[in-house]
């Protein structure tokens, strides 16, 4: 079954909340999935946790570990997302070596930039052994609108080789952050702030299984 870890060495990229948002939005489609949360704050196994939902999470952060186990679990789930470290350690290698889809979410600064080009590296070390797997999809992540750097940054990421920039930018909410001490995504909150991030991401992962259906 697919396999999408999200990564990024940068902490703050949104890497966790996006990883919860999308368990939760594929849970909502009916299917049958799993995180595996490889980040040592475990971000998003806690906030998954509080959303008193079946859907199931594991804190696997030894890359042994993960890499022993995720070709067991590829087989009871539907849908496998890993939330990876903050960092391009050995679990985040270990978890590219196993996703089909490597999603980098990057905010649009010089220093985010300059960390997704590190990241994008290390998944074309992997493509060459895995023979073009995983694909690498990078996103604006907590972009703020009406700024200049945003559209700059979708110049630079769009312009590096081998990957796809995905049209959907999520932009900086409060209402995300508020999600994790509700115990609540934005899909399950009131609100126009909720239903308009519910929108964007929902429109992101969608993106996301088009690219997997095409590959």
């Amino acid at each position: 079954m697919p396999v999408i870890a999200v990564i990024n060495q940068k902490g703050g990229s949104g890497k966790s909340s996006t990883a919860v948002h999308l368990v939760a939005w594929l849970h909502k489609q009916g299917a049958q999935c799993l995180l595996i949360d490889a980040d040592g704050q475990r971000t998003s196994s806690i906030w998954l946790e509080s959303l008193g939902q079946s859907i199931e999470s594991k804190v696997i952060q030894d890359p042994d570990t993960l890499l022993d186990a995720l070709p067991k679990l590829a087989d009871e789930y539907q849908w496998i997302v890993i939330d990876g470290p903050a960092n391009l350690s050995e679990a985040t290698r270990a978890a590219i070596l196993w996703a089909d889809l490597a999603a980098v979410p990057c905010q649009p600064t010089g220093v985010d930039l300059a960390s997704a080009g590190d990241t994008v590296r290390l998944i074309k070390q992997a493509q060459k052994i895995r023979g073009g797997l995983p694909q690498a999809a990078l996103f604006l992540s907590r972009a703020v609108k009406g700024t200049r750097l945003k559209g700059e940054a979708s110049e630079v990421l769009g312009a590096i080789p081998d990957t796809t920039l995905l049209s959907t930018i999520i932009h900086q909410r409060q209402i995300v952050a508020d999600g994790f001490g509700q115990g609540a995504t934005v899909f399950s909150m009131s609100g126009s702030p909720a239903g308009i991030a519910a929108r964007e991401y929902a429109s992101l992962f969608k993106e996301m299984m088009e690219l997997l259906k095409d590959a």
